[in-house]
């Protein structure tokens, strides 16, 4: 069972958005800032996690500790967001 996620949010300057880069299935977000982004990444990814990476059968039959995903967030160069 997989347990660490990853999340980037990645700058488009044409569209001036953060759409998100992730191998979370399902996972597709476009935010006009960080914290909108962040928020929206939080109240879906682990629900995403449950419904699209884990079977029922692999949910019951491992501890709740075994199963709180971690999520690897990584903010955008901001350097290059803004230039």
């Amino acid at each position: 069972m997989k347990r660490v996620f990853r999340v980037q949010a990645v700058w488009d300057a044409e569209a001036e958005v953060f759409y998100s880069r992730s191998d979370i299935e399902g996972l597709h977000i476009e935010a006009a800032d960080l914290e909108e982004f962040e928020t929206i990444m939080m109240d879906v990814a682990p629900e995403l996690i449950f419904s699209n990476h884990w079977t029922a059968p692999e949910i019951a039959e491992h501890s709740f500790k075994d199963l709180i995903p971690a999520i690897l967030w990584q903010h955008p160069d901001m350097g290059r967001a803004t230039a």
